[in-house]
């Protein structure tokens, strides 16, 4: 190809930040940067950017932040950048006429081995589901959600007691060195893609909500210790934690799964000096970390020196 490579990308969270910083580093041509649009959060609902934005502005990128992809005054602005490629890091679905409009096509990183975990939540769901492995792919952008042509993939091994933070970290920079590599094969016209076959059953990445991130203590315990690192540290795995009469959610954000037989009610907590443990199916979930409501963390043995938990407290 003798024609160069000019590009926008687009992308909102901090995974998306280290896939545009190593596409600059190697000299790519960033023409534009598509971003969310600056929201009010906190408790001061002070006006935040996203991570992306950030970063773009002190690279000096130009930016736009579009409310509709559709707005016709938007899609002149993303004509007249005159891309020839789109890259799209966890952003959001495209219209038709936005993934169309490259010579070269618009492509996803996206944080699995697809077809598997389509959708908002690949990371979390790996884990959370107990896999070894995953990885990440780079695809042709279609009509539907993460079902296009695959350009390239890399895998990579969940260990054991690995969180979703670490795992992103770790699918972060790899991912980054994949759309590296699909860019040069893009560069010398050396694409070969490879159509996603419907292997049955998919496992889906549903995106994460309340209802699924709570605990249920009746499961097993390594689906509780996997649900808990998981959704570790963001958004945190709750439950409710009762004691006498008061109730109040609670998040947990490490644990270890020791597993054997006993005769405590399930859900039932027990206390020593530096321990927090609760009694599951088949053994106890110790509670290294954990956030009472509108506390920092803290581990279990810093909850333990300033409050006294009653045998009779439990999780539900």
């Amino acid at each position: 190809m003798t024609e160069k490579l000019r590009i926008v990308f687009m992308g909102t969270p901090n995974f998306a930040v280290g896939v545009l910083d190593r596409i600059l580093s190697e000299g790519y041509d960033v023409v534009g940067v598509i971003t969310a649009a600056d929201k009010p959060a906190g408790r001061g609902k002070k006006i935040k950017f996203s991570e992306v934005k950030e970063y773009a502005l002190q690279k000096n990128l130009n930016i736009l932040q579009p409310t509709n992809l559709k707005d016709s005054i938007f899609l002149e602005q993303l004509k007249n950048l005159q891309a020839n490629l789109q890259i799209v890091v966890a952003f959001r679905m495209l219209p038709d006429v936005v993934w169309k409009m490259p010579k070269f096509g618009t492509f996803n990183l996206h944080a699995s081995l697809l077809p598997n975990y389509r959708g908002a939540a690949p990371i979390n769901w790996a884990i959370i589901n107990g896999d070894t492995t995953t990885g990440v792919t780079t695809f042709f952008i279609d009509e539907k959600i993460d079902t296009g042509a695959i350009i390239r993939s890399k895998e990579i091994n969940i260990h054991s007691n690995e969180n979703a933070g670490s795992l992103h970290d770790k699918l972060q920079t790899i991912g980054a060195e994949t759309v590296i590599e699909t860019l040069k094969l893009i560069e010398t016209g050396n694409v070969q893609t490879t159509i996603q076959t419907e292997q049955e059953p998919l496992k889906t990445a549903n995106k994460l909500n309340k209802e699924n991130c709570k605990i249920n203590w009746q499961d097993t315990g390594i689906n509780i210790y996997n649900k808990i690192r998981g959704l570790s540290p963001y958004p945190g795995a709750w439950c409710q934690f009762e004691e006498d009469i008061h109730q109040s959610d609670i998040k947990i954000l490490e644990t270890v799964f020791n597993k054997t037989t006993h005769d405590f009610r399930i859900g039932q907590i027990i206390c020593t000096k530096k321990d927090i443990k609760v009694a599951v199916v088949d053994g106890f979930i110790h509670l290294n970390v954990l956030q009472m409501p509108g506390k920092k963390q803290m581990k279990a043995f810093e909850i333990l020196n300033g409050m006294k938990i009653s045998d009779k407290a439990k999780v539900f």
